[in-house]
């Protein structure tokens, strides 16, 4: 009985948009917004390498949240990337895992997360200049 319900929801039209406004509504929430799930590798290493630059990032564990797989499904209406993790910095779609390891081996990761004010350090400086 639960399995054909979540089946059934996520085709429900009003369920998508929903989903999709509270998809929208928390990625303006934060500076960096990373969608995942508690046991995929991927998603341990893209919050695992927030961490080690010190970025502060809000996770959406979908396996854990009561609406993840209408998240899921309106995310991939969103951006067409269905898989996790899926991350935001700045209200702008990074893409997965490979594409936010990219950015950091190309050295543009980190710029990105000092503009969001993901990282502190940069931040604090700017308020004792200004």
């Amino acid at each position: 009985m639960g399995i054909a319900s979540s089946s059934s929801s996520s085709s429900n039209p009003e369920s998508r948009a929903v989903a999709l406004a509270k998809a929208k509504e928390i990625v303006a929430s934060a500076p960096v917004v990373v969608f995942s799930k508690t046991s995929c590798p991927f998603c341990v290493r893209v919050k695992q390498l927030f961490e080690k630059l010190g970025a502060s990032y809000k996770a959406i564990e979908l396996d854990v949240e009561s609406d993840g797989p209408e998240l899921q499904n309106a995310l991939k209406e969103w951006t067409g990337q269905r898989t996790v993790p899926n991350v935001f910095i700045n209200g702008k779609h990074i893409g997965g895992c490979d594409d936010t390891m990219a950015l950091n081996y190309d050295g543009k990761l980190v710029p990105l997360l000092t503009e969001a004010g993901a990282i502190a350090g940069s931040t604090s400086k700017t308020t004792i200049t200004a």
